[in-house]
């Protein structure tokens, strides 16, 4: 658009004539048309920053003009030169925000002048306000990017966190090795079954993955005792809860997970610790992290004795319904089919035979990886 471009159009020439010689020697660059038509077609290859128009025109009236030429360019500033009588439709327009300002006939000069500068003046500064608009938002845009690969870096070094943490674990107590896992898929899923969105289901699923990450602060000769507890190292291992919280919470991505770290041994009729919390005093994350732990206790092998049946887990988990669990919680559970549970468990004893087997093994040349992890899985079987 050019910055200081001005169309005239009235149906009379003298009228043409005499104001494109005043702005044409205050500076101003003008075109004149006697037609609001031929005004209308010149905007789109000629855009001017300020057009002039008469009121009373026989093809069609100035308002007319002017609402035509703010569709088709609304970035110029429309001025209506009128006459006194037609005031009163010429101020409609402007309220109607047709026009930016009326100038009478007979006109004075000075008062025309300015009115014309106010108006590129406020023509360049819209100009202006969107080309700053439209830096700001490229801007916010790129910190939107610059953002989400940051989330993502985030994620990608707090699940290798969580990972080193979790095999930390393992290293010390193999007996419940992979336990965390399962738990976790196990949490996730029941906490779809409640209808719980993100980002609280990576919150539980998070918490559940981590609970017995205090473990790592009780001693050997406690946490891989063989037998029983006695009564002072029963309190040394009822800390670890307490002893994961306070972990957690120099890492800010995990510290609404270390809730359910802290109160994942609370019982939903007040009986479990540290805190002895009671029904919904217990973030929901932890009571859903107390039905799948029973689930993965019952169905998993232990030195002292062989894996039960999922069938037994689920009357178990019926049994503790309002004492142990929360009621709600227990429906959930229920609700999802057995074979759910089952595939959970297949998919991660998978992923622990696999890496079992890749531990054992020397490093293989590209084409001698099996394709898929059953072929994999089976091979290590037949061996």
């Amino acid at each position: 658009m050019g910055q200081d471009r001005v169309f005239i159009v009235d149906d009379d020439e003298l009228i043409l004539r005499a104001l494109a010689r005043i702005l044409d020697g205050a500076g101003f660059r003008t075109r004149c048309y006697v037609s609001p038509e031929e005004a209308l077609a010149a905007l789109d290859r000629d855009p001017p920053a300020v057009i002039i128009s008469d009121y009373m025109m026989p093809t069609m009236d100035g308002v007319t003009f002017l609402k035509q030429a703010r569709a088709r360019l609304p970035d110029a500033a429309r001025i209506l030169c009128t006459a006194a009588e037609d005031f009163r439709v010429a101020l409609q327009a402007v309220n109607s925000g047709e026009v930016y300002r009326i100038i009478s006939k007979p006109w004075h000069q000075q008062e025309l002048l300015a009115t014309v500068t106010q108006a590129i003046d406020a023509a360049r500064l819209r100009r202006e306000n969107e080309r700053l608009t439209g830096e700001v938002q490229r801007q916010n845009d790129q910190l939107r990017e610059i953002n989400l690969r940051l989330e993502e870096m985030v994620r990608e070094r707090t699940q290798a966190l969580l990972e080193g943490l979790i095999s930390a674990l393992d290293y010390r107590d193999a007996e419940t090795q992979w336990h965390s896992r399962r738990v976790s898929l196990y949490a996730r899923r029941l906490a779809q079954q409640l209808g719980i969105g993100e980002p609280e289901i990576t919150t539980i699923e998070h918490g559940a993955l981590l609970h017995d990450i205090g473990k790592i602060g009780v001693r050997d000769g406690v946490l891989l005792k063989p037998g029983p507890l006695a009564d002072d190292e029963w309190i040394e291992m009822k800390r670890h809860p307490e002893l994961g919280w306070h972990l957690l919470q120099r890492v800010d991505y995990l510290r609404t997970a270390s809730i359910i770290v802290l109160q994942h041994q609370e019982r939903w009729d007040g009986q479990g610790y540290p805190a002895r919390l009671r029904g919904e005093e217990i973030v929901v994350g932890a009571r859903i992290f107390h039905v799948v732990d029973t689930l993965d206790a019952m169905t998993s092998d232990r030195p002292y004795r062989r894996a039960r049946p999922l069938a037994d887990a689920r009357a178990e988990v019926l049994r503790c319904r309002g004492t142990q669990f929360d009621p709600a919680v227990v429906d959930a559970f229920l609700a999802v089919p057995p074979e759910e549970w089952e595939r959970i468990r297949l998919d991660v004893e998978t992923v622990a035979v696999l890496s079992a087997d890749l531990a054992e093994r020397p490093p293989l040349a590209v084409r001698d990886v099996p394709r898929s992890p059953p072929d994999l899985l089976a091979r290590r079987t037949q061996a």
